[in-house]
């Protein structure tokens, strides 16, 4: 399916049951509701699957801001923090992307969905209260600059599992001294599967509603 802007992975999943008629549907990676692109949702017995998608590496295309940091690391908090952009160059940009690419760590977001303690990290963080969640080992496969229009920088990253793009925004803005704030992103691949062959909602109910309207023998 191709996640719509604003949506949740949950809501995507509750709409799909509805359409299809079908109790057992979950997804296999969240996007967050400001991202948008593919998310691969397993019905039925194929739910058993999931772990085997979740692992698999993953493509993103987007957007990050220069000069301005917020607490979530994207849009969904206030910038709460501002620096000049004038004094980058092409070189510095370049060697802060060389060097978060391969094996790197990084804290997930406090405004994300893993739980520490039972408690959701987002939880915890609209209540104001302070979180320390583990670094994680991840693997950025690769990370390109497909538009430099400072402050904005357009990307295109490949990662493994468990990668967060607003922590990798975020790391790259700290690694320059500057803020950095993600203001778009997009999921094109889960391994072999293609955001260019998902479903659009529209398309997935009419598709189901004609199948339905067959007379069965």
């Amino acid at each position: 399916m191709n996640k719509p802007l604003g949506w949740t992975s949950f809501q995507l999943v509750k709409k799909v049951r509805y359409m299809a008629k079908v109790k057992k549907v979950g997804h296999a990676g969240t996007l967050d509701p400001l991202a948008t692109g593919l998310l691969i949702l397993c019905t039925g017995k194929a739910t058993k699957q999931i772990e085997t998608y979740m692992g698999q590496e993953k493509t993103y295309t987007g957007c990050f801001r220069l000069g301005e940091s917020t607490p979530s690391y994207d849009r969904e908090t206030e910038v709460d923090a501002r620096f000049p952009t004038d004094q980058l160059s092409m070189e510095a940009l370049d060697a802060v992307r060389k060097s978060l690419t391969g094996e790197i760590e990084q804290f997930p977001p406090a405004h994300s969905a893993i739980k520490l303690d039972g408690k959701r990290l987002y939880e915890s963080a609209r209540q104001g209260i302070a979180v320390s969640p583990k670094a994680r080992a991840v693997h950025v496969l690769e990370f390109e600059f497909t538009k430099v229009d400072l402050p904005d920088i357009y990307f295109r990253v490949r990662c493994s599992k468990g990668t967060y793009i607003r922590s990798l925004v975020h790391d790259f803005g700290r690694a320059l001294q500057n803020g950095a704030v993600l203001t778009e992103l997009c999921r094109t691949a889960i391994g072999d599967f293609q955001l260019a062959s998902a479903w659009e909602i529209a398309s997935l109910e009419t598709a189901i509603k004609a199948q339905k309207s067959i007379p069965s023998e």
